[in-house]
């Protein structure tokens, strides 16, 4: 029996997830310019009327491709027992993970970004799973714990992971260890220890 066969055959959500996972593949062997309807059915030993059923466009299929790639990616919010630990724990994981790719796919979008006018902003909402983000959650439970007075704003919470992630953008290699303290000890907990502080 062939793989094409194989693939025809499979049904529901291992049917979805085969064809995802080709998709991110093909997105990142080809690029935007490469990733079609077409190309991720061929990718995925699957017929073209399948994809078309579920994703109509191809903006469609890449929307779903990113979020099924974010949802397998996601950052597991660690539980250290301090903020510092946790916070510390979160972007080293996130360094981990996001090295690896963060070049290679905004390199691999470049014509999406041209083509369909979208921006990295887009592409983060997508990747993201939906629900709170790991910090907060992590600075909830530094709440609870009586760390911090109170939940700094919004632009705080995100903060130490933004700077994490334009570090990666802007040398397109892991941060080193001592990068993610600075960003923590000299940067985050002062911010995030004042909110609330009598």
């Amino acid at each position: 029996m062939s793989s094409k066969t194989q693939g025809l055959r499979r049904r529901g959500a291992a049917l979805e997830t085969a064809i995802l996972d080709a998709g991110w593949d093909q997105l990142l062997d080809g690029g935007y310019e490469r990733f079609t309807i077409e190309s991720v059915a061929e990718r995925s030993s699957s017929a073209r009327s399948v994809l078309y059923r579920r994703w109509p466009s191809r903006l469609d299929l890449l929307k779903a491709v990113i979020h099924h790639r974010g949802e397998i990616d996601s950052i597991p919010t660690p539980d250290t027992g301090t903020l510092r630990g946790d916070v510390l724990a979160t972007l080293t994981e996130f360094n981990e993970r996001r090295s690896r790719i963060i070049g290679l796919v905004a390199a691999r979008l470049g014509a999406f970004y041209d083509e369909a006018g979208g921006s990295p902003r887009e592409i983060r909402a997508w990747f993201v799973p939906d629900g709170p983000s790991v910090m907060d959650t992590v600075l909830e439970r530094a709440v609870a714990r009586g760390e911090i007075a109170a939940m700094p704003p919004p632009r705080i919470v995100v903060l130490p992971v933004d700077l994490l992630r334009h570090e990666l953008f802007m040398t397109m290699a892991a941060a080193k260890p001592e990068t993610i303290v600075e960003i923590v000890d000299d940067v985050f907990l002062p911010l995030a220890t004042q909110f609330g502080a009598t």
